[in-house]
């Protein structure tokens, strides 16, 4: 056919399936040869164009010649369509016999479209099937293998530079190929540039990443140039490729720990472990017992444990007295004691027999029993009395023996002994004790101290004193660690001389043992020598230590705490500032660089002690070393806090500031407070950070601070203006300031609070001690208005009237007055008759020269007794005094000097 086929045009169009393509192409071409021989149809139909369709036997023999494949990854069955559509034969040959083969394809009869549709499908086929292929193929073209391989002879020649532009311009054409690397790294390997060729070999590694072999060759190339890192992730690479090599396992686990990478080394040693067959048990049973001893060192003593129970299941009969030992270390450092009683006695030959007998001698009975489940043991040793049967018979006498061979070593034994005495089976352990003992304390004294350590335990004082008395007398076991335990037996024992003594033998050899020097001090107090429990918390470490380790300041700021306690309850207060202060310094030292305090020590008061100073800006250290102590005051900072909560802190400051307060050194409390409110922790703190400013002002008025006092209260009166005991305050600070900025704050602030009532009345005390009568006198009025029956605004408004009408210069001066005494009446009528109301009318009248009207007010006040207010002594609300002195200056200026002295002296005279 020339055109193409119906059943091609509808499966092109999607109407039919492939499937029904091929049946219908069938049937055609059998309804067109329907005269001829099927079988000689079908043959001539092989030779000429393939078919492609095929019955089910046809498809599976299909199927078989398309499985071989030329060189370059296309089957044979194509090369065999296009031969038969073509006419070319599979072998090559020359540029003459091709072009006589494409003048015999002109003359052969032309492919139809369904034979070139059918050609495309199985071409479809085959490359999906190229891509499926897993298997590595040359990323190299084939129209530069033979540049490739010219550049291998130049190398094999000696032309490296040649071979070298080669492989470049292969890179560049190919950059994914790997051959022209491995050829370059050859080349730079041979003229010695190991590092360029290591290089380019990692490179054609990458490129070319399932040989494993060379990925070993890398690593080990890597090791020779100390690059450990490298080296495992070459190792790394090939186990990727092949994960059960045991060798590329061990060792990557070997540079793992080199590294430092204890966690990814064991675990490569955990995949070893389970790559090991059952004959290598020698191999397995050393590998988990150098496992189990460096999951110990890393304090992962679970991990140990698991790998130590793993190699005792699989091979128990390869079990050995070092291996016992390591188990049962690993299970007494878990205090899992009846677990290495368990494994003691299973793998190291010793029983344990328990005998139970009557009193009588005629009906003693024997009950021997081995003792391998720990827990067994324990019940049957520690709980019989709860048994029934033992309850029944209360006359069994039950004892343990121990029977241990010949040859076990004694680190065993002594194991075996701390299990005994954690599962309270104490009857084996005299004879055990007496070998024990038998051993020179100088050459076995770390096993005297675990069994002592284990007396000690469960409270068996009296057993452990002798072991540990034998090794503070020996000279290689005279350290810390043995005093104190011994220190330690003394005191539960009761023998509290004995006990200080041995805690001041500790203190002497490891003078930084907190805890040795808390139990001595203590102890000293309990003995009633006071002055030796504070030397026992004398400071550890000194300044610069504390600046940079935080470890020292966690232990010095313990040490400083119990040495606080013990200072207050004897009564000793500047000790108690002094280590109040050190502590806090401690905490503050940033914030108080930032407000300009510093911590010194003086002995002004006859005793050295610690003080609170001002310094100036140029003392504070430079920008660099302030950058480097925040740094440093940070990581301290998080161990300050682990030892005291924030709140602990704030209740710290606050027994500071109050005890500072207390002996009058109100100028280092405000110090405190300044720079506690520079410390950030607590400046956030909306309810701490008033607390301190209310401290502040407090210590600023106690010190006579007035200036630094107003800087606190107006503060205070801006946040709360309508809080009359804040501008009470604020009156008192201002009056003793002698300052007038305050004047201009007063007038800000009213003007954004027209309508406050202390405002309004400050502001006219502020213009009338100006001297601008005309403005006091509209704030009082303004304050008149809104409360007329209080007697201090008519007051006031009386006594402004008064001083303007006694001014030099003024208009209506009788109108003044007589304004003026009509509220000075007022005022008297609202107040009522006592010395206060008569002295300040006559005060008035003596003003304005009135001196008649001033006397006869004068007298009614010395008449009239003071008045009685709660919190304020009598004294200081009676104003006879000050009413005779007045009296004695109208009496001397109108010559009558004996009136004058009758007064002063009546009066006046204290």
């Amino acid at each position: 056919m020339s055109g193409f086929s119906p059943e091609l045009i509808d499966y092109l169009e999607g109407k039919i399936s492939f499937e029904e393509f091929e049946r219908r192409r069938e049937e055609r071409k059998s309804r067109e040869k329907d005269g001829e021989n099927a079988s000689a149809e079908e043959n001539a139909e092989d030779v000429e164009a393939p078919s492609s369709s095929r019955k089910a036997s046809g498809k599976s023999q299909s199927q078989d010649e398309t499985d071989g494949e030329t060189s370059d990854g296309v089957s044979k069955s194509v090369h065999r369509v296009f031969a038969s559509m073509l006419g070319e034969n599979e072998e090559e040959e020359d540029e003459e016999e091709e072009e006589e083969e494409e003048e015999e394809e002109e003359t052969t009869e032309q492919p139809t479209a369904g034979d070139v549709f059918v050609l495309e499908m199985v071409l479809n086929r085959e490359t999906k099937k190229m891509m499926k292929e897993k298997r590595p193929r040359s990323k190299l073209p084939r129209a530069l293998r033979g540049l490739m391989g010219e550049a291998n002879i130049r190398f094999a020649r000696g032309e490296r530079e040649e071979a070298i532009l080669m492989c470049m311009e292969i890179i560049r054409q190919a950059p994914l190929a790997h051959e022209p690397f491995s050829t370059l790294a050859m080349i730079y390997e041979d003229q010695g540039d190991m590092e360029k060729s290591l290089q380019f070999e990692l490179i054609a590694a990458h490129l070319n990443p399932s040989d494993t072999e060379e990925w070993v060759r890398l690593a080990e190339m890597s090791l020779e140039q100390d690059n450990i890192k490298q080296a495992v992730f070459c190792y790394t690479k090939a186990l990727k490729y092949d994960p059960t090599n045991v060798r590329y396992l061990w060792e990557r686990s070997s540079l793992y720990e080199q590294l430092g990478e204890h966690k990814m080394a064991m675990d490569g040693y955990r995949r070893i472990l389970n790559l090991l067959s059952p004959s290598d048990g020698e191999r397995f049973m050393q590998l988990a017992r150098d496992m189990a001893k460096s999951y110990y060192e890393a304090n992962d003593v679970t991990s140990a444990i698991e790998i130590i129970e793993e190699a005792f299941t699989k091979h128990q009969s390869l079990v050995s007295m070092e291996d016992v030992n390591i188990a049962a270390e690993l299970y007494i450092s878990s205090k899992q004691y009846d677990k290495a009683l368990a494994v003691i006695t299973d793998f190291a030959g010793i029983v344990l027999e328990k005998k139970v007998s009557e009193k009588s001698p005629t009906k003693e009975k024997k009950d021997t029993e081995a003792v391998v489940e720990t827990q067994e043991s324990q019940e049957a040793v520690t709980d019989d009395q709860s048994h029934p049967v033992a309850e029944s018979s209360a006359a069994a006498v039950e004892k343990v023996s121990c029977c241990i061979p010949e040859g076990v070593p004694i680190d065993i034994t002594v194991k075996l002994m701390v299990c005994l005495v954690h599962l309270n089976i104490l009857e084996p352990l005299n004879p055990l004790l007496t070998t024990l003992v038998e051993q020179n304390p100088e050459e076995m004294g770390d096993l005297y101290l675990d069994v002592a350590e284990a007396f000690l335990d469960v409270g068996e004082y009296n057993s452990a004193l002798p072991l540990l008395s034998s090794l503070v007398c020996s000279e290689r076991y005279n350290l810390a660690v043995v005093w104190l335990r011994h220190a330690e037996c003394l005191k539960a024992l009761g023998h509290m001389e004995r006990a200080a003594e041995s805690y001041a033998k500790v203190v002497d050899l490891a003078p930084l043992h907190l805890d040795a020097r808390i139990s001595l001090s203590t102890l000293q107090q309990q003995l009633g020598r006071p002055e030796k429990a504070l030397e026992a918390l004398e400071p550890m470490y000194d300044p610069d230590t504390l600046a940079q380790d935080a470890n020292a300041a966690q232990q010095e700021l313990k040490l400083l705490l119990h040495r606080s306690t013990l200072l207050y309850s004897q009564g000793k207060m500047y000790g108690y500032i002094d280590t109040l202060l050190t502590m806090l310094a401690m905490l503050l030292k940033v914030a108080m660089s930032r407000a300009q305090v510093c911590l010194i020590s003086s002995s002004k008061s006859g005793e050295r002690h610690l003080y609170l100073i001002k310094v100036s800006r140029d003392k504070i250290s430079d920008n660099d070393d302030q950058e480097t102590a925040n740094c440093d005051a940070k990581a301290i900072f998080a161990v300050l806090t682990s030892v005291l909560t924030k709140d602990d802190w704030w209740n710290l400051l606050l027994k500071a500031i109050y005890s500072l307060c207390d002996l009058s050194r109100y100028k280092e409390a405000e110090l405190l407070v300044d720079s506690s409110l520079e410390y950030y922790s607590f400046y956030d703190d909306r309810q701490k950070r008033k607390e301190l400013e209310y401290f502040g002002l407090s210590a600023a008025i106690l010190d006579k601070n007035f200036r630094k006092a107003y800087n606190y209260i107006r503060i205070m009166v801006m946040e709360n203006v309508n809080k009359p005991q804040l501008w009470n305050i604020f009156n008192q600070v201002t009056m003793q300031s002698q300052d007038v900025r305050h004047h201009r704050f007063c007038l800000r602030l009213m003007l954004k609070n027209p309508d406050n009532h202390a405002l309004c009345v400050l502001n006219g005390h502020n213009a009338f001690v100006s001297g601008s009568f005309k403005h006091a006198l509209g704030q009082y009025v303004q304050a008149f208005r809104a409360n007329p029956d209080e007697p201090l605004y008519s007051l006031c408004i009386g006594l402004t009237f008064i001083h303007m009408a006694s001014q030099k210069y003024v208009l209506k001066r009788h109108a003044l007055l007589v304004q003026g005494f009509s509220f000075l009446h007022r005022y008297l009528d609202l107040r009522g008759p006592c010395q206060e109301s008569f002295y300040n009318l006559g005060r008035g009248l003596h003003q304005l020269g009135l001196l008649h009207l001033a006397i006869h007010y004068y007298q009614k006040v010395l008449e009239l007794p003071p008045l009685t207010l709660e919190g304020i002594e009598t004294d200081q609300t009676d104003l006879r005094r000050d009413t005779a002195f007045n009296l004695s200056l109208i009496y001397q200026s109108s010559g009558n000097t004996r009136m004058a002295q009758k007064m002063l002296y009546t009066y006046s005279v204290v």
